[in-house]
């Protein structure tokens, strides 16, 4: 990985003295009276003070609690004092659910997981039915977001002709943010009574969920001979801004064919800055899943949005059930997972994609 400047960057995620120090280094640079000179340098040593102290934190409370229980153990055993021990057992076990939190972090050990991403949604065959699915994805995602402590921006949406969303792309940022939201790529099922079926017969439809990591400028080259800019008016809700301004932005690379687009910025340059990004991830995916049979099965293996590809199917009738077809994780109540409540089968997700790379 690329060292972001002044970092100090260790051979394993849990090296703790590594990252004491890092935390050390970086809190003594936000003390720099020149710190924000340059914003844009300092908003990324806050983001990776943010990532590290996410680290360090949670694994000085486990490891100050369980002092404290230990001592208090001690305490307990002298006196035999059988209300101490319970007292301490019970203190333990309160520590679980932390616990699982540093187990998990340990898990996040790619080269981008602790990266900002591009998280985009796109519906799939199926017309308004399957807008209207790509529309719940993303509220149950965005809710997910705000559950987590992670920021989001619209770079662009398309909405569908009659409700929902075509496609949207949002860019996230927050400690670990491609490493956790990485589990959710691929194809998302789901089985209900459409409501736009005058007849309220059951309907199956499909939402493809794509997510890159935001790549640094040094590490994807991209020359300007080998892209085409495209200026045009941006288009959907947005103020006077919007549809009287040729804001908007689509950039192709040439070589690869791919194309990005960007419309949520006020001005060209920053729709081109955003563009030039999601460029850059695009690219590095596409090197990625050449090294990488796990991605290319996500990305370039993925075909249709359709039966068969997805990973996780949600059935509102004639049962109710939302299951992971890669871990097996079923849970039986689908309103929470709509609402957002994502943290068991992104947890599952990383074990198993932990058991798969040993």
């Amino acid at each position: 990985m690329t060292s972001r400047p002044g970092s100090t960057r260790s051979g394993t995620l849990f090296d703790f003295p590594a990252k004491k120090q890092q935390l050390e280094e970086l809190t003594d640079r936000m003390g720099d009276p020149n710190f924000w000179t340059n914003s844009e340098s300092a908003q990324k040593v806050v983001a990776e003070l943010k990532t590290v102290k996410s680290l360090v934190d949670p694994l000085e409370k486990v490891a100050g609690e369980l002092e404290d229980a230990e001592a208090l153990w001690e305490l307990a055993e002298e006196a035999d004092d059988e209300a101490a021990r319970r007292e301490t057992v019970e203190q333990i076990r309160s520590l679980s659910t932390l616990l699982e939190k540093v187990e998990l972090a340990s898990l996040l050990n790619g080269e981008n997981d602790a990266k900002a991403c591009f998280f985009g949604i796109q519906a799939g065959a199926g017309g308004t039915e399957a807008c209207d699915w790509a529309a719940m994805l993303l509220r149950m995602y965005t809710r997910y977001f705000d559950h987590a402590g992670y920021k989001y921006e619209q770079v662009e949406m398309n909405a569908g002709e009659q409700a929902g969303v075509q496609s949207v792309t949002l860019r996230v940022t927050g400690p670990f943010a491609y490493g956790y939201l990485s589990c959710e790529a691929g194809v998302h099922r789901l089985v209900r009574i459409s409501p736009f079926d005058a007849q309220h017969r059951r309907h199956t439809t499909f939402a493809a969920v794509s997510v890159l990591p935001e790549m640094e400028d040094a590490q994807i080259e991209i020359r300007s001979e080998d892209i085409e800019l495209e200026f045009i008016r941006s288009s959907g809700p947005g103020g006077q801004h919007v549809n009287k301004t040729s804001s908007a932005v689509r950039i192709t690379h040439k070589p690869s064919g791919i194309a990005v687009f960007c419309q949520n910025e006020r001005s060209q340059h920053q729709n081109r800055q955003v563009a030039l990004g999601m460029l850059r991830s695009r690219l590095a995916q596409v090197e990625q899943a050449k090294r990488d049979a796990e991605l290319a099965k996500i990305y370039d293996e993925r075909g249709e949005i359709a039966w068969g590809n997805q990973i996780r199917n949600y059935v509102l009738q004639p049962y109710q059930q939302v299951k992971d077809r890669r871990t097996g994780l079923e849970v039986g109540n689908p309103q929470s997972v709509l609402d957002g409540d994502l943290d068991a089968f992104i947890a599952a997700y990383l074990r198993h994609r932990a058991s798969l790379r040993k």
